[in-house]
């Protein structure tokens, strides 16, 4: 799929509420504030890098392919930062960012594990990571057998796998919370969203978060290789 159709989807009424859905619970588990300095790794055309900088946070969007960040750009705001560079290797010094999110690109990426404690180790303050969920009716819609569509490729994963690559990580207050129980977009799903608790594990977006613990050893600084695209 390319850049411009992707982006397109979510202009849609099923892209729009899922969207909206999973941009709610991201948000709202990452306790985002105004004036603070956000990155999205993995933002693709930064559909959730422009929301977070409509809140008013100081937004920076990465991702590996280029044509996807040319995209993003010429979507963006002035104000908006886009780098091209590996999430398995940030190019940030430690704890450049208040705030760290990333929505369903990690399960794409062939060491998820190393993406994590990168993520956590250039987030100051918090962070939200999203990944899709195999305990989900999505799952069986698009994603067996190496998964349909968008989803071809993709690694699903159920709560106690997420919970498990963060165990090398010196993370604090890990919590798992998931969003868009049916997927349809229609008046059930809008019905389901609000009756089941984010609680439970089965929604198709599985979100963790946390904060770093003090106190606890960082690796060294990975500082080269970014490419700053449109940064003011």
């Amino acid at each position: 799929m390319d850049a411009g159709s992707y982006d397109a989807w979510y202009e849609s009424p099923r892209g729009r509420w899922v969207g909206a859905v999973e941009f709610r619970l991201i948000a709202a588990r990452l306790e985002a504030r105004t004036g603070e300095t956000l990155l999205d790794v993995g933002c693709g055309t930064g559909w959730f890098t422009r929301r977070f900088a409509a809140q008013g946070m100081i937004t920076t969007g990465l991702d590996i392919r280029s044509d996807w960040l040319a995209f993003a750009r010429a979507k963006g705001g002035p104000a908006q930062q886009w780098v091209a560079g590996d999430a398995q290797a940030l190019p940030f010094a430690d704890e450049s960012f208040d705030a760290v999110v990333s929505v369903a690109a990690l399960c794409f990426m062939e060491d998820e594990r190393e993406a994590v404690a990168e993520i956590v180790r250039v987030a100051r303050r918090r962070f939200a990571i999203g990944w899709l969920n195999r305990a989900s009716l999505l799952y069986r819609q698009k994603g067996r057998d190496g998964g349909r569509g968008a989803y071809r490729g993709a690694r699903w994963h159920d709560a106690k796998e997420v919970r498990a690559l963060f165990s090398d990580s010196s993370v604090r207050d890990l919590s798992i919370r998931s969003a868009v129980f049916l997927p349809s977009g229609g008046p059930m799903a809008r019905l389901a969203e609000h009756l089941l608790p984010g609680a439970l594990p089965l929604g198709a977006l599985i979100v963790a978060t946390g904060e770093k613990r003090a106190g606890k050893g960082l690796p060294p600084s990975r500082t080269s290789g970014c490419h700053l695209i449109g940064a003011r």
